[in-house]
């Protein structure tokens, strides 16, 4: 018995201490990469984004004309865009909309219901992919999109989108991506100092439309333990080092400082109860200072419920269907 004993005290102490091993190595890996923290994040943020897609499901118009997964980078698998619209000859002001995800999750699916929704308004709407970090980091995605936006400018007869007419969106990231592209598209030596071209007719990027953005990266900072370890993973992702706030592309990616007078008309919302409303304010504050036309939709700070991040995406409440209107109302009066 007391042999049985000894080998059973024995084999745990091996898996103590192999468990121990196993957790500390861990902890190692993702003091050196962010890959084990980006992609516990992606998992979490992909079901959050499966369930809001499919709340807005029943709020889907039925007599749209869609083309998916169509290539604008045949060189990239993630170089795709799908396209929705009403049944109508006439080419449409188009809303092209970048996902969010803190840069390391998410995909043109998760909004695909929601620009459904927005082409039942009348639109061409479009929404496109690009490659998330860690594996591809700044500024493949800014490149993507200003790939998708001269796609979508060739092909624009058979799309059924107007060129001439175009609203840039986006969401989270996403809305980030969205606003530094306008910026390439309205400032010429901010373009060359980045060093990205987009390739779209003088006159086309209308307006911008813009929830709940990360706008600027010297404010990426949690307010609780949580909070900054999911920002400095995300910035350490996109970026591609931790130590953000001593580098080049930190400011070169910070929106608000680089705004003009040139910056196209936005629309600009976020929640009372947004970790990321001091970047909002960060942007409408620019926009103030630069005179650029801009409409914001923000909240009391005593607003209830309290607005959390993305919450424009439901459909089923007064504040999110207020959303909607307010950003139509925007793209309509601004492609006019």
């Amino acid at each position: 018995m007391g042999g049985i004993v000894d080998r059973t005290r024995g084999l745990a102490r091996r898996v103590a201490l192999g468990t121990a091993t196993a957790a500390g190595a861990l902890v190692v890996t993702a003091r050196t990469t962010p890959w084990p923290s980006a992609l516990l994040i992606r998992a979490v943020f992909d079901r959050g984004a499966a369930r809001a897609s499919a709340a807005l499901e029943k709020h889907v118009p039925g007599d749209l004309v869609e083309v998916v997964d169509e290539a604008y980078d045949i060189a990239s698998p993630d170089g795709r865009l799908d396209v929705f619209r009403p049944v109508r000859d006439e080419p449409l002001p188009t809303v092209v909309w970048v996902h969010g995800g803190a840069f390391v999750s998410g995909s043109k699916g998760d909004v695909a219901n929601y620009l459904r929704v927005l082409a039942g308004r009348g639109f061409t709407t479009v929404g496109v992919d690009y490659s998330i970090a860690p594996g591809s980091r700044y500024p493949v995605p800014v490149k993507q999109v200003a790939a998708a936006l001269a796609h979508l400018v060739d092909h624009a007869d058979r799309l059924g989108l107007d060129p001439a007419r175009i609203v840039l969106a986006g969401d989270s990231a996403g809305a980030q991506i969205a606003a530094q592209v306008a910026l390439l598209v309205s400032d010429t030596a901010y373009a060359k100092d980045v060093g990205i071209d987009v390739d779209v007719p003088a006159g086309a990027l209308k307006g911008l439309v813009l929830f709940c953005g990360a706008y600027d990266f010297t404010l990426a900072q949690g307010s609780t333990r949580l909070g900054s370890w999911l920002i400095d993973t995300a910035i350490w992702s996109y970026l591609g080092s931790s130590r953000r706030h001593d580098e080049r592309t930190t400011r070169q990616g910070s929106v608000p400082v680089h705004v003009t007078s040139a910056f196209p008309p936005s629309f600009v919302s976020a929640g009372n109860g947004d970790p990321l409303l001091p970047h909002t304010v960060a942007l409408v504050e620019a926009l103030d200072r630069n005179g650029v036309d801009h409409e914001v939709l923000l909240f009391d700070d005593d607003h209830e419920p309290r607005l959390g991040h993305e919450y424009q995406f439901d459909l089923d409440t007064a504040d999110g269907r207020e959303a909607l209107d307010r950003a139509v109302a925007f793209i309509e009066r601004v492609v006019d």
